[in-house]
């Protein structure tokens, strides 16, 4: 969420940090709304002011028995008893829209992001490795997992309808491979610390990270008012919620595997084969809390550990600064990492690694305080999903780059170990 203050001082940024997201000028309105709030609270605080000095006032005219003083005084304080209440509800509905208000902007992006409507406008930062080449005829993951009899879309839908996939037998082990083979490079090599977070959280969590109140209609909420989270990024960043760091033990680095639950509202009818775009998978998260200074080298630090997975899987990839008609809610800089997918002849996003400055931080009251200072700062996130590398869209970079001609499917070194030492997946018996 952005500073009212920073706003009122900043109205010129603002505004062409939202024409650079597509959205038209806000300054005006949330200075107006800003004002009548302002306003409001001015006449309120003057208000009780007067009830109190003129109760002060009542006990001095009873001691001087100027009985007619005392009965006008009591009067006003009667009068100011009944309008205050008014005034007080007035005062909090308009601090709660202006709130609203404030919580429904995006952040504004940093001045390097490329200008752009769409995913067409991204730029391509860098790229890695080469695309694979073969004699035989590359395939798609669910063409290949169904040959494999590994791999169950018709089976899911009867049990929880269309988006969800049973994975069975070694195809099911390789998931759990990847997961286990990303934490523990993470916190082995990386640095991280790996957390088992609640899969159930509470609106200012949401709210917290900025799934709420813009994006309900691409949660799940339970029938107790909970919601199951999209990315463990909720749990994850609001650990610092409502909390006063030390600024010297910053940044904080965890990660968490977790299944993750989506509605995918706005995704009708692209991805519905296969388990590109699910209801239901499971993510490793990379979350950083840090400080202001810190923030952008953090950035590129914890981008080369999601890059660090695609290279020991040996992936072909390429690193995308995204423009900012295509970066998140709440991000301001995002680099997707976009996998080879030789079935698909295309590259598919399968990490998204952003810095979000101090936007999550003020949503959550999360601050620091620096060595000898005296105030505080809100803290600053960073995020990256899936590893972060989500683990369906990892699994199906596996399949259809180590398919071989006979259908079976290579394991990739890095994984032998998490496998048992299997070295081929082949069709179930």
């Amino acid at each position: 969420m952005l500073d009212i203050k920073w706003i009122r001082e900043n109205a010129d940024v603002l505004d062409s940090a939202l024409a650079k997201r597509g959205a038209g000028p806000l300054s005006a309105s949330l200075i107006a709304l800003d004002e009548r709030r302002r306003t409001i609270l001015q006449s309120l605080q003057d208000m009780q002011s007067r009830r109190n000095a003129a109760s002060k006032e009542i006990g001095a005219a009873m001691a001087q028995k100027n009985s007619e003083l005392a009965d006008r005084l009591k009067a006003e304080v009667a009068e100011l008893k009944t309008t205050l209440p008014a005034a007080e509800e007035e005062s909090r509905r308009i601090e709660a829209e202006l709130t609203d208000a404030l919580s429904r902007i995006p952040n504004a992006p940093l001045d390097d992001v490329p200008v752009g409507a769409d995913e067409s406008a991204n730029v391509v930062t860098r790229v890695v490795g080469a695309k694979p080449t073969w004699n035989h005829k590359p395939l798609e993951h669910f063409e290949i997992g169904e040959a494999l009899g590994l791999m169950d879309f018709e089976g899911a839908a009867r049990i929880a309808g269309s988006r969800f996939t049973i994975l069975k037998g070694q195809l099911a082990r390789l998931e759990r491979a990847l997961g286990q083979f990303m934490l523990d490079l993470h916190t082995g090599e990386h640095g991280y610390i790996e957390v088992q977070p609640p899969l159930l959280v509470r609106d200012d969590a949401m709210y917290g990270t900025g799934q709420l109140p813009k994006f309900t209609d691409d949660l799940f909420r339970t029938t107790d008012g909970r919601w199951l989270i999209p990315t463990a990024e909720v749990p994850l960043t609001n650990m610092v919620r409502e909390q006063i760091l030390d600024g010297e033990k910053l940044p904080l680095r965890f990660t968490a595997l977790t299944p993750c639950f989506r509605s995918e509202a706005g995704s009708a009818g692209r991805d519905t084969r296969g388990m590109l775009r699910q209801h239901q998978f499971n993510k490793v998260e990379l979350v950083s809390i840090t400080d202001a200074e810190s923030a952008l080298d953090e950035h590129e630090r914890m981008t080369a550990c999601a890059e660090e997975v695609l290279k020991r899987l040996g992936l072909h990839y390429r690193v995308m600064t995204l423009c900012t008609g295509d970066m998140g809610f709440s991000a301001r800089k995002t680099y997707d990492l976009e996998v080879w997918l030789p079935g698909q002849d295309a590259y598919r996003e399968i990490s998204s690694c952003s810095v979000c400055g101090d936007f999550q931080g003020r949503r959550m009251n999360a601050r620091y305080r620096g060595k000898e200072e005296k105030g505080t700062k809100f803290a600053h996130t960073l995020n990256g999903s899936g590893s972060g590398v989500a683990l369906g869209r990892a699994l199906i970079a596996v399949i259809e780059n180590y398919l071989n001609e006979d259908g079976s499917i290579t394991v990739p070194d890095a994984l032998i170990a998490y496998m048992g030492g299997l070295r081929r997946i082949e069709k179930a018996a």
